[in-house]
């Protein structure tokens, strides 16, 4: 949904920070299973993404897109990849509309965890707070996503 002593300092070092906090988002958010998830509608999916890092203190990068998606799909399909390369996750457990889970990955160059906490506001909206330790780097991170129309 990312992940994770993910990359050495001396890696992590030579990557922008905006570049890691762009990795890092991306493997962080993947769960267990979307069957675990709460369903999500197809549609037009506006996402807003907000990161700190340790390189920005107090000034957050913030990414925002749209995309014709349905999100569930798109959470399933990232899993599986991410499994494929050698990253693990804990069950998913629910508590009203409340998702959590997290992940241990070792990859080639990289490894680490991360917990993610996914809210559903509906079918047609959530919020996933994550928040990842890679080598001692820690990321934390806010998306949220609500439909905005039809494809």
């Amino acid at each position: 949904m990312r992940h994770h002593a993910f990359l050495t300092r001396h890696f992590l070092g030579s990557i922008p920070a905006s570049v890691i906090a762009l990795l890092l988002a991306t493997l962080v958010t993947g769960p267990v299973s979307a069957d675990d998830l709460p369903a999500l509608r197809t549609g037009l999916w506006e996402f807003s993404r907000t990161i700190e890092t340790p390189d920005t203190p107090g000034k957050p990068q913030i990414i925002k897109m749209k995309k014709c998606t349905n999100p569930s799909d798109d959470m399933k399909k990232q899993n599986e990849k991410l499994a494929k390369s050698g990253c693990k996750f804990s069950a998913v457990t629910r508590s009203g509309n409340t998702y959590t889970y997290s992940a241990v990955c070792k990859l080639k160059v990289i490894s680490g965890t991360s917990k993610s906490v996914l809210t559903a506001e509906s079918d047609s909206a959530y919020m996933i707070r994550i928040e990842s330790d890679f080598g001692g780097e820690q990321t934390r991170e806010l998306l949220r996503a609500r439909r905005v129309g039809d494809c």
